[in-house]
């Protein structure tokens, strides 16, 4: 299994109407094929700058390959994540 987590920050303020239009296209990579357990995620500890939080699994690395390479996903790093993100961090594992 693969645990693909990204953390970010946004270029734009908390209650912000581009915080919500992210965080609604954000949400909707779940309906992409071969993810499970997605979460949205927002930080709550003041040890991070990063806000917020994606989170799935994948069963294997070619399932996580073809989501990254998904229309669905890359259209949404296009036109999302290239736009509203300041800063990130990704993590992916594979369980030991």
């Amino acid at each position: 299994m693969i645990k693909h987590t990204v953390t970010f920050k946004l270029k734009y303020s908390k209650g912000s109407e581009e915080e919500g239009v992210f965080l609604k296209a954000a949400t909707q990579l779940k309906t992409i094929p071969g993810i499970k357990n997605f979460e949205c995620l927002h930080q709550i500890s003041a040890k991070s700058h990063f806000e917020y939080a994606l989170s799935m699994n994948f069963d294997s690395m070619e399932t996580y390959n073809t989501y990254s390479e998904h229309p669905e996903h890359t259209a949404f790093v296009r036109k999302y994540w290239a736009a509203y993100v300041e800063d990130f961090l990704e993590l992916d594992y594979e369980l030991m």
